[in-house]
């Protein structure tokens, strides 16, 4: 339904980013074309978009490190996100060939832009993203969300906490226990079933005997 509901919207690829990848809203924002790499089918997360004090109030700043060396990690390109990278790179080119001068390109090299190539900003991100929300009576969730909503499917479908950890980029193991461990119950009760059930069975195989 989310996804159904950013259909079109001038958010749709970073909202599709940040729930297939789990990345920060800054990651998804810094993220540039030298890193997406088609040909070996990989991304590369090392860069973020935020905001900073500057000499007349908050200005963009793109920071070329990120927070820690588990931040900066290379993801295999997911085919719907693969499909919807080219479709924008082609609409860039077409869009800018078009627009001629009208066309921004003050953040060329950006991948999360508008037709007009102006850069899409953490306050649009957020601000839009609930507006959206809204519009289309959707539960209230903040745009970070979409990063737990990431971690706890994969966790729900059997993925390990340690591979989550890479994938989401934590530093440490413990982050994403802490923060995940709860949902990891599930996964202990499914085992707690299973050893049931094997001995269960060993035992009515005794009994046959």
């Amino acid at each position: 339904e989310l996804f159904k509901a950013f259909k079109g919207d001038r958010l749709e690829l970073v909202v599709n980013i940040a729930a297939y990848y789990g990345l920060r809203r800054s990651e998804v924002l810094g993220l540039k074309w030298d890193c997406i790499d088609f040909d070996r089918k990989k991304i590369t997360i090392r860069r973020k978009l935020i905001y900073r004090m500057g000499e007349t109030g908050d200005e963009l700043f793109l920071d070329e490190e990120l927070k820690t060396k588990a931040s900066v990690r290379t993801l295999p390109l997911i085919p719907h996100i693969e499909a919807m990278l080219k479709e924008r790179f082609f609409l860039e080119q077409y869009y800018s060939n078009l627009l001629k001068d009208e066309f921004d390109h003050t953040f060329d090299g950006f991948v999360c832009r508008d037709s007009f190539g102006k850069i899409i900003t953490p306050n649009y991100t957020s601000q839009h993203f609930q507006i959206v929300i809204a519009n289309n009576n959707l539960r209230y969730i903040r745009f970070h969300d979409l990063r737990h909503s990431c971690a706890s499917l994969l966790l729900a479908n059997g993925v390990p906490m340690k591979a989550i950890q890479e994938w989401l980029g934590h530093s440490t193991f413990n982050i994403t226990a802490d923060f995940y461990s709860h949902l990891e119950y599930s996964s202990k009760i499914a085992s707690a079933e299973t050893i049931a059930k094997v001995f269960s069975n060993d035992d009515e195989s005794s009994l046959k005997k």
